[in-house]
C-alpha cells in the first residue's frame, strides 16, 4: 500500500500525467508542449527545488506527443534533475543572455516529428511565461511550427487530482489544522497581530509543514476590512476580530483556508456574520457534486449570505481551485460554470461585508468524490470562538 506521507511520487505519476497530456496533443493536434513555470516544470517532472526563487536562469520542460518528457534547462540543475524520471536532459551554462537556452530549445522542438506544426505553451488565462518576452518571440521564429495556447488545457489537466495529490493536501490541510487550534491558547489582546502569526507560523512549521509562505492578518474593532494585508504592529484591543487566512506547504502541495476569532466579546451583529458565512460554507458543500458547476457552489454560498444582509462581496470569487498553487483555476462565480469532477480540490471561501468597513470571510477545503464532496480542513466551530 502507498504510503502518501512519504516525499514526491511513484514513477507512474508522472508517466499517467504525461499520457494524459499527450492525449489532449493528440486531440488539439500538437506535436509537443513546452513548460517554464516552477508548477508546471514540477508536475511532469517531480524536479523540485527553492532554486526557483531565483529569477536569473529560465527552466524548460517539452512535452512531446510520445515518449518522456525532455529538460532543457541550466547546468547548475543537472545533477537534480537527473534524480527524477527524465532521461533526455539538454544543459547549457546558465546565465548566458546571448543564448539563454533557447537555441537549445528551438534545436529540440525542431528535432521532433512534425505530423501537425503547432507547439503547445501556457500563453492565457491565469498563465505566464516564465523567461524574457523578447526571447520568447526569438524562439517562434528559430522553430518551425505554430505557437498556440494550452493554458486552459493544461489548467483543466492540473484540476484533477491523482489520490496521491489528494492526501498529500489533505495532511498539509491536517497541519494546519493543528495551528489553528493552538491560536486560542497564546493569543491575547495586548499582542500584535504579526506576534500571534510569528507563533502560528513557528507551530506549523514545528508540526510539519515545509513552510508557510502565506500567512495573512486582519483585525480590527467587532471587524476587519481587509483579508489580504498583514500581519502588521497593529495591537489587539478588547473587541476586535481577528482573522488569519494561511496558505502553507508540504511536499509542495498548499492547504488554505483561514480562522476568525474575538477577544473578551462580540457585538451579536458579528456573531450572526459568522453563523451566516459558517452556514454558507454547508450550503457550498452540499452544492460541490459531480456534475454541477462552480456557479451552483457560488449560488448556494451566496444565496445564504445574501439572506443574512450581505452589503456586498469585495472578493470576486467565494473559492478557487486549490494544489501545487495556492490558487488554481476554476473560480467559484455567477459566471465561471466549471464543472466538478471528482479529484477536484478546491476551497469554499464565502465572505460579506456585514456593516460599513467590516468584513467576514470563512474558508475551508474540500475535494469532490463520486459521491459529492469531503472536507479536507477539519471545519471551524460553527460558532465565533471568543478569546476572553
Amino acid at each position: 500500500m502507498t504510503n502518501y506521507l512519504q516525499r514526491g511520487f511513484e514513477q507512474s505519476e508522472f508517466e499517467h500525467r504525461t499520457a494524459r497530456a499527450q492525449k489532449v496533443m493528440h486531440e488539439m493536434n500538437l506535436d509537443a508542449m513546452i513548460f517554464t513555470t516552477e508548477p508546471n516544470v514540477r508536475y511532469f517532472t517531480g524536479f523540485h527545488t527553492q532554486f526557483w526563487h531565483s529569477p536569473t536562469r529560465p527552466w524548460f520542460v517539452i512535452v512531446p506527443a510520445e515518449g518522456k518528457p525532455i529538460a532543457v534547462i541550466p547546468e547548475i540543475g543537472a545533477s537534480g534533475m537527473a534524480g527524477t524520471w527524465i532521461e533526455n536532459i539538454i544543459t547549457w551554462p546558465s546565465p548566458r543572455p546571448e543564448d539563454d537556452g533557447i537555441s537549445l530549445v528551438a534545436s529540440a522542438l525542431n528535432s521532433l516529428p512534425c505530423r501537425h506544426g503547432r507547439v503547445g505553451a501556457t500563453l492565457g488565462i491565469e498563465s505566464h511565461l516564465r523567461m524574457p518576452v523578447n526571447n520568447y518571440l526569438k524562439l517562434t521564429t528559430m522553430v518551425k511550427k505554430e505557437f498556440v495556447d494550452v493554458s486552459l488545457a493544461m489548467h483543466e489537466l492540473r484540476q484533477i487530482k491523482s489520490q496521491a495529490e489528494i492526501e498529500k493536501t489533505r495532511e498539509i490541510c491536517r497541519i494546519t489544522n493543528l495551528g489553528f487550534n493552538k491560536v486560542p491558547d497564546y493569543a491575547r489582546s495586548g499582542m500584535t497581530e504579526r506576534e500571534i502569526c510569528k507563533q502560528f507560523r513557528i507551530d506549523m512549521l514545528l508540526d510539519g509543514a515545509d513552510e508557510c509562505p502565506y500567512i495573512i492578518a486582519g483585525s480590527g474593532p467587532d471587524g476587519y476590512d481587509s483579508i489580504i494585508m498583514g500581519p502588521t504592529d497593529r495591537i489587539i484591543e478588547e473587541g476586535d476580530v481577528l482573522i488569519i487566512d494561511t496558505g502553507a506547504v508540504r511536499d509542495g502541495y498548499f492547504s488554505d483556508f483561514d480562522r476568525n476569532w474575538a477577544f473578551g466579546h462580540a457585538s451579536e451583529q458579528t456573531k450572526a456574520a459568522y453563523r451566516a458565512t459558517y452556514e454558507a460554507t454547508t450550503k457550498g458543500f452540499e452544492a460541490a457534486r459531480p456534475g454541477a458547476t462552480t456557479t451552483d457552489i457560488y449560488n448556494a454560498m451566496w444565496g445564504v449570505l445574501e439572506a443574512n444582509g450581505a452589503l456586498g462581496n469585495d472578493v470576486g470569487r467565494l473559492g478557487h481551485g486549490l494544489g501545487m498553487e495556492l490558487t488554481e483555476r476554476p473560480s467559484n462565480t455567477a459566471t465561471d460554470n466549471t464543472v466538478l469532477k471528482p479529484g477536484m480540490v478546491m476551497t469554499l471561501e464565502p465572505g460579506m461585508v456585514y456593516a460599513p468597513g467590516k468584513s467576514m470571510v470563512h474558508e475551508e477545503n474540500i475535494v469532490i468524490t463520486e459521491n459529492g464532496a469531503e472536507w479536507l480542513s477539519e471545519r471551524a466551530e460553527p460558532e465565533l470562538i471568543v478569546i476572553k
